[in-house]
């Protein structure tokens, strides 16, 4: 079977990798160049998106910043999953909010700006503080404002204005202004879901983030009715989304009550630890839902913590005494994820002492995260 990925990152990369054990041939359509690639070797396969269409079984995504007319056209072929509504609503944080509100599901109170208006009553209605988002395109911290007490309100909403007047999306760009969460921690949900609905879930991770990018994502055990919670709530939106593939969905935690953060309609960096930390990979799972091949089990063979290689960063080749490391092929710059590490153990406290370990080899300015990880398990 061909499966074509929108997209030709490190996602797809892993898929291709995942679906080869299952005959599974991955090629990608890099969105930048409009080539058909290898996912792995970058080889281009062939030029344009119908050309890749016509060559493939399953069409799906690594990401969900993709052009509206591409997604269309990808929808019309009767072949994508977990198609065009999906891959929208994940890029839309407009359509994310009205999802989560038909769903049931908690969140945190909004409200759309696209003038000084909204932004007014934003600030009346919900108050301060306020996290404001870009609706369109924002990923990785990347446009995002945060509305304190003591901000310069006018200087903030010019900074916004701005960015709406410039952006490459034109009047399709917005501001969502959210309530401030004061969270306990962050944890996301990976799950997969075929067409007849059957789903695989797994265990809940807990995220630590440096400047808006993942450091360490750790699968290690977790509160049952916490994790009930979470299933429950991937349950609600990805049966109002009818969703087929894996979906991610990030949570604040609030003293054991969960709210949802956003979701990606795709496989998910804090799922990376899935590669050696569970009976059957996120990457695999995916496949299997969108080709309609039988689910693989979620289960948590081991605790596991994943560890983002972020930047132009090197590690010492001891790392490999430890861990499993996944480089992407990636050259390295400032804030570029060029690769992670899966590090499991046979027990939580195993777990610890590997954290520790590992963080004595790595530098502590490019892997800041890797203590604060240990310290939540001790």
């Amino acid at each position: 079977m061909n499966v074509l990925v929108l997209g030709a990152g490190q996602l797809a990369r892993m898929m291709a990798l995942a679906g080869a054990p299952l005959n599974l041939k991955i090629s990608a359509y890099d969105v930048r160049s409009g080539n058909v690639v290898h996912p792995v070797t970058l080889d281009v396969l062939g030029h344009g998106l119908e050309n890749g269409i016509k060559n493939a079984d399953v069409i799906t995504a690594e990401f969900e910043h993709i052009a509206p007319d591409v997604l269309e056209i990808c929808q019309a072929s009767g072949k994508f999953y977990p198609g065009e509504t999906a891959i929208l609503t994940g890029g839309d944080r407009r359509l994310e909010k009205a999802l989560l509100d038909k769903a049931g599901v908690a969140n945190a109170r909004y409200q759309v700006i696209t003038c000084r208006d909204d932004f007014d009553v934003a600030i009346a209605n919900i108050g301060l503080p306020l996290i404001l988002k870009s609706a369109l395109d924002g990923y990785d911290g990347k446009g995002q404002w945060r509305l304190k007490p003591d901000s310069d309100i006018d200087a903030v909403w010019l900074d916004i204005d701005n960015f709406l007047k410039t952006s490459p999306q034109g009047a399709r760009q917005c501001v969502i202004a959210e309530e401030f969460v004061p969270f306990n921690r962050e944890v996301s949900l990976i799950g997969a879901r075929n067409a007849k609905g059957d789903v695989e879930i797994y265990p809940l991770t807990e995220n630590i983030h440096t400047n808006g990018i993942l450091s360490v994502s750790v699968a290690a055990g977790e509160n049952d009715a916490v994790q009930a919670q979470a299933e429950a709530m991937f349950k609600a939106v990805a049966d109002t989304l009818d969703y087929v593939g894996v979906l991610a969905i990030e949570f604040f935690d609030v003293g054991g009550n969960l709210k949802v953060n956003e979701i990606a309609p795709r496989v998910h960096n804090s799922g990376h630890w899935t590669q050696q930390g569970a009976e059957v990979c996120q990457f695999e799972n995916h496949l299997r839902a969108v080709c309609g091949l039988p689910l693989g089990s979620a289960h948590r063979i081991r605790p596991t913590a994943m560890i983002n290689i972020v930047g132009e960063v090197t590690v010492p080749v001891e790392v490999l005494q430890h861990a499993h490391v996944h480089w992407y092929d990636k050259a390295p710059r400032p804030g570029r994820k060029i690769g992670h590490i899966n590090l499991c153990a046979d027990n939580a406290a195993a777990l610890t002492d590997k954290l520790r370990d590992i963080a004595a080899l790595l530098d502590t300015t490019e892997f800041p995260a890797i203590k604060e990880a240990a310290a939540t398990l001790a």
